[in-house]
Formats: structure tokens, sequence, C-alpha cells
């Protein structure tokens, strides 16, 4: 005789799993539909230091394969932003966080080849430092253009 029990446990488990997924993307999908561009940006940010802190989990247990999709994503998350810079109304502070989005870039991929918890701690810190900065514009009006996101 088998014992299914450990079957019905595993497949109650998917099931719940899979429930929180679809819930967590409904959730996520409604915050980015109500959002404006700034929300948008610190919501991308977010999504980023959340990606740098799970590679950075991968990289401790030897998930190769979490790690580079953890960073795969994070890179996706970097580059979006980095295409969202309106140089035009922007000026040097879209200059300027152009050239940090290519740093944090670079850093990433390096990360990635050699498994360098260093290089995502610097580049977490950079994103931590940067939506500080958008929770500040919160606080105080601003004239903003250095960013335009279309939706």
């Amino acid at each position: 005789m088998t014992d299914n029990g450990a079957d019905v446990t595993q497949g109650v488990r998917t099931n719940v799993n899979h429930g929180a997924q679809a819930y967590s993307r409904l959730d996520i999908s409604t915050a980015v539909e109500s959002a404006n561009s700034q929300q948008l940006v610190k919501l991308m940010l977010d999504g980023a230091l959340a990606r740098l802190i799970r590679a950075k989990g991968c990289i401790n247990h030897r998930d190769i394969e979490g790690r580079n999709d953890a960073l795969t994503t994070a890179l996706g998350i970097i580059g979006a932003l980095q295409g969202c810079l309106d140089h035009e109304r922007g000026g040097s502070l879209a200059a300027n966080l152009d050239g940090l989005y290519d740093y944090m870039q670079r850093r990433l991929f390096r990360a990635n080849i050699d498994s360098d918890l260093a290089a995502i701690d610097e580049v977490v810190d950079l994103v931590r430092t940067l939506k500080e900065a958008w929770d500040a514009l919160d606080e105080t009006p601003v004239q903003r253009g250095a960013v335009s996101l279309s939706r």
C-alpha cells in the first residue's frame, strides 16, 4: 500500500503557493495600474532591491539558476529605468542617472559571472540611495522632468 497523504499534502501546498503567487501578481498589477510616474519608479526600485537580495541568497545557497534569474530581472529593471530618462527635460540630472544606471548594470553583469556579493551589495546601496531620494520627493515639491514614463 502506498501512502497518498504525502501526495495530497504536496498538492495542497502547491495549490496554496500558486494562489499566493497569483495574489501577489494581482496586488502588484493593481499597484502599477494606479501608480503615477513617481510611484512607478519607486515600485521599480523596490523590485530591483528585492531581486538583488534574492540573488545574494541564491549565491549563498549555490543556486546558480536562481542567481542568474534574479540578477537578469534586476538588470532589466535598471535598464527600463535608464530607458525612461528624458534627457531633453532632465539635463544633467538625467545624464548623471544614465551614467549611474550604466555603472550598476556593469557591476551586476560582473556579479553574475563571478557570484560577487560585494558588487551586489554596492548596487543595493546605490539603489537604496536612489529610493530614498525618490521617497524624499513626496515630502518636498520639486520640479520634475528627468524621468518620463509613458502609460
